[in-house]
């Protein structure tokens, strides 16, 4: 099969793209041929040299470099399926899609909707799980309506800035029934982007400026004392059970952050590879409550392929929160996900192939489903 590794993009986290694209396209089995496409920041699509490939392959430690080559521009072609994809002139077949895209226009459902309209087999989350889990804040509500614990808040949108009456409303709403210190986050931003702590009024309004500066609407959450914790699930929550290990919703971990920043910010996920314990050193009845709340969230939001999910333990009370769920966790040296199923004895070649395999029977699944009469 021809594999084509999408990265890059348009988002805050384009940097880590382009590590966890080239982690991703080492470990692609060697059976298959691999197309790397990156996205720049400002959106435009190119086909990379296959010299890329190689130089990536021999440094364990190199991340992608974007050439952006006249003549090699990406083109898609809806309704093409494996042909959808162009290069210049040059049409090029591909069989699977495999995007190590993070952040906005590549976790929150875009490209999934793109690889969807070209009817092209893509790895991991459809278009509605990406683009609600990418939300904080519907993710919370999805969770609460289903009695899942869910971290105290308040969101705040750009049209509240507007009114200062329903504005200094909200906010002394979150300072009152929150509590100092409060954490500060976009709700549609990836990687600790835009995110700040604030232990008073005045650091509480930075915070916020800064906030919308990523996004159009900010959530104000109650600062945890916690412990936090991550599992890694893989696997197909809709379609009909599957004799085939790779549709099986299985969870991993869990791991656990350990924290050498305040919070565990951008250099906390992507620089210090001292940061994770695997596995997390905590009772058996809290390993067997996160494993089963990730599996019935992974399912509740009709997850496919793979997804990060996130829990705090507070230190002083026990509560277990659902923190987030990442429909395209980080694939670098460093990250969470790779680890944790390595630690099951899952090697990052066997991941991919796994996940590419996953893909491939999810798609024959929809496309065997009824579209018109």
């Amino acid at each position: 099969m021809t594999i084509a590794v999408i990265y890059g993009g348009k988002s805050g986290e384009h940097e880590i793209s382009l590590m966890s694209g080239a982690a991703i396209a080492r470990h692609i089995h060697k059976a298959h041929d691999v197309v790397l496409i990156a996205i720049t920041k400002d959106g435009r699509w190119f086909l990379q040299d296959g010299a890329e490939l190689e130089r990536i392959r021999s440094d364990e430690k190199a991340a992608f470099i974007i050439a952006e080559t006249p003549g090699n521009e990406i083109t898609v072609a809806p309704g093409m399926g494996m042909n959808a994809l162009c290069a210049g002139k040059r049409q090029l077949r591909i069989d699977v899609a495999f995007p190590a895209l993070h952040g906005t226009y590549g976790e929150d459902g875009t490209v999934q909707g793109l690889l969807e309209m070209a009817d092209m087999p893509y790895v991991g989350c459809g278009v509605m799980a990406s683009a609600l889990t990418m939300d904080k804040e519907k993710t919370k509500a999805l969770l609460a309506a289903a009695n899942i614990p869910v971290v105290p808040y308040v969101v705040v949108r750009r049209t509240d800035l507007l009114d200062a009456r329903i504005y200094d409303a909200l906010i002394q709403k979150a300072i009152d029934t929150l509590c100092f210190p409060l954490f500060v986050k976009p709700c549609c931003a990836g990687s600790s982007d835009g995110a700040s702590k604030a232990s008073n009024e005045k650091e509480l309004s930075l915070a916020l400026m800064e906030a919308f500066n990523w996004d159009d609407k900010v959530l104000i959450e109650k600062a945890v004392h916690a412990r936090e914790l991550e599992c890694a699930v893989t696997g197909n929550a809709t379609t009909a059970f599957s004799e085939n290990e790779c549709e099986t919703v299985n969870v991993y971990g869990p791991g656990e952050i350990m924290l050498t920043h305040e919070f565990y910010d951008y250099n906390a996920k992507y620089t210090d590879s001292d940061s994770v314990q695997i596995p997390a050193q905590v009772s058996k009845d809290v390993r067997e409550q996160i494993c089963t709340i990730a599996e019935r969230a992974y399912k509740l939001v009709d997850a496919s392929g793979l997804c990060r999910v996130d829990f705090f333990l507070d230190k002083d009370s026990g509560a277990l929160y659902l923190n987030e769920i990442n429909a395209l966790p980080g694939f670098t040296a460093i990250s969470m996900f790779p680890k944790l199923c390595e630690a099951n004895s899952i090697s990052f070649t066997a991941l991919t192939e796994l996940l590419i395999e996953e893909a491939v029977l999810r798609y024959k699944s929809r496309s065997s489903l009824q579209t018109s009469r």
